[in-house]
């Protein structure tokens, strides 16, 4: 059984919101009332499995490079990203870009392919998995949405039609912002099912926006092997500055893929726990105590890519925290030191999307917000990614492994197939 991946179409929530919802005309394409959605007349075949490894294995790689960036100096604190979320929302600018400005993105992103053809690989594998209950529900959600008036090309608006679904809602940003904000904001909480409240921050919307284009993804999934809640007990964590906490752990012994490695002083325990129907797993990596910083800055993508590829069966007794936590992020300044440079100012080429006539566009904000629940029963996690554009100027091993995550981890949900990994983050401290 397949975990039940979903890309949803949006649909308006409140009479607010209905109100800011146009449909859009003359696109080429057939467009609905009330959702304003261009459908593609002839989709293209989807692309092959080369192309979609190649688009997985970007989105590992760019979503380590950002981690290391956001956690830079911060060994401290927790935090929680959605590599195949942003990535996915840049991949809906990217058909767009030009020169300069589409090889900066295309850098960043990690994409090997031409723009086009990364984007249409990513998007296919967003939809991979089929619909199949097995305990998970993964659902995705792509929307666009422009300045009422503002024109954009139709080549663009079948790219996004054709590789990620959506179509285009238009918003009157210019005479409203706050409410069209509100609007955006209220659609991707329905896309996560309440877990992502404010993906837009106040004051990310002005009367110069003229795009934004929005990513949800929300995640439920139940452990293969659940752990049994009368095994939780309080143990105590040890943080990265050699201070401690108490933090309820669950415990199970049973059959665990399960690696250990690295070299002296950066040595790596590794787990996998599967959720139900065997699509989805989420992998812990432990570093040994003092050298969980040097363990992460070393995991780029073929770094991740040993640890994960050593995973073999075992026998594991397993203590691991559970965790509750949030963030949120501007990604401007890290997507910047990771070298997009043009996009974010006046002269970015845009022109795959402004239509002719229109003012140039460049993008001033990307954000993401994203939350994860890890418990006895599985894990529920989400996350939104927003981008704003504005213009105006093995075998078993016979012995019992012992693996304490009782210091930071790393951790990463991915579809084991295809590698794309849906989360990432670290966890410092699992009751802050």
């Amino acid at each position: 059984m397949r975990a039940n991946r979903q890309r949803s179409r949006a649909a308006a929530g409140s009479a607010a919101l209905a109100a800011l919802v146009l449909a859009v005309a003359g696109c080429g394409g057939t467009a609905t009332a009330d959702t304003g959605e261009l459908k593609a007349s002839a989709p293209p075949a989807a692309p092959g499995a080369a192309d979609q490894g190649a688009a997985a294995t970007a989105t590992e790689a760019f979503g380590l490079d950002l981690l290391r960036q956001l956690t830079a100096g911060q060994a401290g604190s927790n935090t929680v990203l959605s590599p195949s979320g942003l990535a996915t929302a840049l991949a809906m600018l990217l058909p767009g870009a030009r020169g300069t400005t589409a090889s900066e993105l295309s850098g960043v992103l990690h994409a090997t392919l031409p723009p086009a053809q990364y984007a249409a690989a990513l998007g296919a594998v967003d939809r991979a998995a089929q619909s199949g209950g097995g305990g998970s529900t993964l659902k995705e959600s792509d929307t666009a949405w422009t300045r009422t008036g503002y024109q954009v090309q139709q080549d663009y608006l079948r790219q996004l039609a054709q590789d990620f679904g959506t179509g285009l809602r238009t918003a009157d940003f210019q005479k409203d912002p706050e409410a069209a904000r509100k609007a955006v904001n209220e659609l991707v909480a329905q896309q996560t099912e309440g877990r992502v409240k404010d993906l837009l921050p106040p004051g990310s919307v002005t009367a110069r926006t003229v795009l934004v284009l929005t990513d949800a993804l929300y995640f439920k999934g139940h452990w293969a092997q659940p752990f049994k809640p009368d095994a939780t007990t309080d143990e105590p964590f040890h943080e990265a500055d050699g201070s401690t906490v108490q933090a309820p752990a669950m415990a199970q012994t049973g059959n665990f893929r399960y690696a250990a490695g690295g070299a002296a002083g950066q040595s790596w325990q590794a787990v996998e726990l599967p959720y139900q129907g065997d699509e989805l797993a989420m992998d812990l990596v432990v570093p040994q105590a003092g050298a969980f910083d040097r363990v992460r800055d070393s995991l780029d993508g073929p770094g991740l890519d040993k640890v994960l590829g050593a995973l073999g069966g075992a026998q594991v007794a397993l203590t691991m925290p559970k965790f509750d936590f949030s963030a949120q992020e501007d990604l401007t300044q890290p997507l910047t030191a990771l070298g997009v440079h043009t996009a974010f100012a006046p002269g970015a080429d845009f022109s795959g999307i402004s239509a002719p006539g229109q003012q140039p566009m460049w993008v001033s904000d990307v954000v993401q917000q994203a939350d994860i629940t890890v418990d006895e029963e599985g894990t529920t996690a989400a996350a939104g990614s927003g981008v704003v554009g504005v213009a105006g100027a093995a075998a078993p091993a016979p012995d019992l492994i012992h693996l304490d995550v009782d210091r930071p981890f790393l951790f990463v949900i991915r579809d084991v197939h295809t590698g794309l990994p849906l989360f990432l983050g670290q966890v410092t401290n699992p009751v802050k």
